[in-house]
């Protein structure tokens, strides 16, 4: 059977605790009370709470305060919280623009008290419930890409056997088609580890390693890694990095954040070239006129430039949603910027785009903010 929902009320005047009580315990539910705010945010903090009733007007700490504090502690599960006031309306709605979720006035009659509660209950419920349904999601998720994984590794390594005429010799018929299937099964491989990041960033369970990075050497590396698919485009891929810039970061993290942004500049270039620059300028919160020496630049800021098609602007506002893609004929996941955004977040960064020119050789440039240290 379902246990009853256990229901808080707070009140520093016994007879008001006991009428409220007496109410809704000949509806079944488990009462617990509270004379003052510091007893109820204790017990908030130490037991499962399914409703807060809570007076307004209390000594020591009044509802106000109790309903910011709850919801202050962003660990705890949603509790829906019903403020008790004798005053006008002007008090309830600021008790609402803290926190609170419904109101009712003195003197109470059970019939609305039993509907608020009810009512109420139901938003409880029904949040638990989407938050349960959600996390068996991302739970089947990540464990489906977790277990898809072991296959596609093991197809890789098997393909690049045959390819390597370990298990004896083939046909140059049999090595073209190996190799589109090795290269198939690469694609699928990147898009489930693509997925997994992005399920560990979304659930918080994604560690990152923190050190202290030198951005230059980092984009020089990915710079020259990408080279060959410039060269094999025609494209001009060129770099200035000149300043030098240490931030705190996770390598690998970065690597693939710039892998992608520039392999996509590359990508979606026809024509023309694409251009790395690196610039160190005064983070968004010291740009006074006091903090634009040398000595306070405190923001790299890296920017990839391409002389593509552009991205209009509608597809702008949700360039980085996961699983959308912009109007175009490449094959993609629509994973990459969003796992990107992700990254320098956690990174305490951010990820613009800037696009004016759509169909203009002034193509798209992405710009990456980092903090230095």
């Amino acid at each position: 059977m379902k246990s009853p929902d256990r229901l808080l009320i707070v009140d520093d005047v016994p007879d008001n605790l006991f009428l409220v009580r007496t109410i809704l315990e000949e509806e079944g539910y488990e009462i617990i009370s509270a004379s003052n705010g510091y007893e109820a945010l204790k017990i908030v903090e130490s037991e499962p709470i399914d409703l807060v009733l809570l007076d307004v007007m209390m000594p020591l700490m009044d509802g106000y305060e109790v309903t910011r504090r709850i919801r202050a502690m962003k660990e705890l599960p949603f509790i829906p919280i019903l403020l008790i006031t004798a005053y006008d309306r002007a008090n309830a709605v600021k008790g609402l623009d803290l926190g609170a979720d419904e109101f009712i006035r003195k003197p109470i009659e059970a019939d609305e008290l039993l509907a608020r509660v009810r009512s109420l209950l139901r938003l409880k419920h029904s949040i638990a419930e989407r938050d349960r349904i959600d996390r068996q999601r991302q739970d089947f998720v990540s464990r489906l890409t977790h277990d898809l994984r072991t296959p596609l590794v093991a197809a890789d390594r098997m393909l690049g056997l045959l390819q390597d005429g370990v298990l004896g010799e083939i046909s140059p018929q049999i090595g073209e088609a190996l190799t589109i299937m090795g290269r198939s099964n690469r694609n699928l491989l990147e898009m489930v580890n693509k997925l997994l990041d992005v399920y560990r960033y979304e659930s918080g369970s994604k560690t990152i390693n923190l050190q202290p990075l030198n951005l230059q050497e980092l984009l020089e590396q990915v710079v020259q890694e990408l080279k060959p698919i410039a060269i094999s485009k025609n494209l001009e891929l060129s770099a200035e990095l000149d300043q030098s810039a240490t931030v705190k970061g996770d390598r690998l993290e970065l690597l693939r954040v710039f892998n992608n942004l520039i392999g996509n500049a590359l990508k979606f270039t026809e024509a023309g070239s694409v251009h790395v620059s690196l610039n160190l300028a005064p983070s968004e919160a010291n740009k006074s006129e006091a903090n634009k020496s040398e000595a306070n630049k405190s923001e790299a800021i890296i920017a990839i430039a391409d002389t593509g098609a552009g991205i209009p602007t509608e597809e702008q506002a949700f360039l980085f949603q996961r699983f959308r893609q912009g109007n175009h004929q490449k094959q993609g996941s629509g994973l990459g910027l969003y796992l990107s955004h992700y990254i320098i977040s956690a990174h305490d960064g951010k990820i613009l785009v800037k696009s004016p020119n759509l169909g203009s050789s002034h193509g798209s440039t992405f710009f990456v903010h980092l903090p230095i240290i």
